[in-house]
């Protein structure tokens, strides 16, 4: 069985998780946590029992809410933890579904500091490829974007460049939510962060970003754009950028040769030693 990834939602630190509880592969969340994770740790044990096997659908939400005693917020909320992981799909007329009993992703993380992205995007420059309006029809993607089946969404293809590398430093795919399409300057300020020029021209505002890191071989389309040789290492890196409600705004997929670029992060304690 596997952890709720603590990396998935906003918590604070807590103590380190017991070994024995890692040689089988499951981790408790519960102690304080809020409901809809404990929710959400109760339907990825089930799933992964074999209760919810995969391809079958899990109760609806009001069906949940009536088996646990609990609001519908609480219980879309636990729902959604299962969409992040990878675990299940949300299909309309169709429910729930469980797609998968661990998680996609290898690590990933929430990021803490937007001034971190701010930063990133002024040491380099983004060089759009393409720029074009998409329906978006495929199942991976809609999950990606929380989109449904025939959204137009605005679809960047560009390399970035930084001044300390000779060849881009990574192949970026940005999908831009529907109602922010026609976003203007993207190519005249390529060390703006996207984020930000959709919350000077339409006064969103984001409130959390998503971000997973993956290793990847480098598929070969992107080998040619970026000068490297085809599935040698390479970072997949994915951010999901979120206002209030909860809507992803912009969704970002970087791809960059492993000799190109690092990623460092620097955690501290937050909890008192016994």
């Amino acid at each position: 069985m596997m952890m709720l990834a603590p990396d998935d939602v906003a918590r604070k630190a807590g103590p380190s998780v017991n070994p024995s509880s890692r040689v089988q592969k499951m981790v408790n969340v519960l102690g304080q946590q809020p409901r809809y994770l404990q929710l959400a740790q109760t339907l990825i044990n089930e799933i992964q029992s074999g209760r919810f096997p995969v391809g079958s659908t899990i109760p609806t939400e009001f069906e949940l809410c009536e088996q646990f005693g609990a609001s519908r917020s609480t219980v879309r909320e636990a729902v959604k933890q299962l969409v992040q992981l990878g675990m299940v799909v949300r299909q309309a007329g169709i429910g729930t579904t469980v797609k998968a009993l661990n998680s996609e992703g290898s690590y990933r993380q929430v990021m803490q500091q937007l001034s971190d992205l701010h930063r990133y995007s002024a040491d380099t420059a983004l060089q759009v490829l393409r720029k074009e309006t998409i329906e978006v029809s495929d199942a991976s993607l809609c999950a990606m974007l929380q989109a449904k089946p025939g959204e137009t969404w605005l679809r960047l293809e560009g390399i970035r460049r930084s001044p300390e590398s000779v060849d881009p430093i990574c192949h970026t795919e940005v999908y831009i939510q529907p109602a922010f399409r026609s976003l203007t300057g993207i190519e005249d300020d390529p060390h703006t962060p996207i984020f930000t020029m959709i919350e000077r021209q339409f006064g969103e505002q984001i409130a959390r970003v998503q971000q997973e890191i993956r290793a990847v071989a480098l598929p070969a389309n992107i080998a040619r754009l970026v000068n490297a040789k085809a599935r040698s290492p390479a970072l997949w890196l994915s951010r999901r950028y979120f206002n209030k409600r909860g809507e992803i705004v912009e969704a970002a997929v970087s791809i960059h040769p492993a000799d190109r670029f690092s990623y460092s992060e620097t955690f501290q304690r937050g909890w008192s030693g016994t």
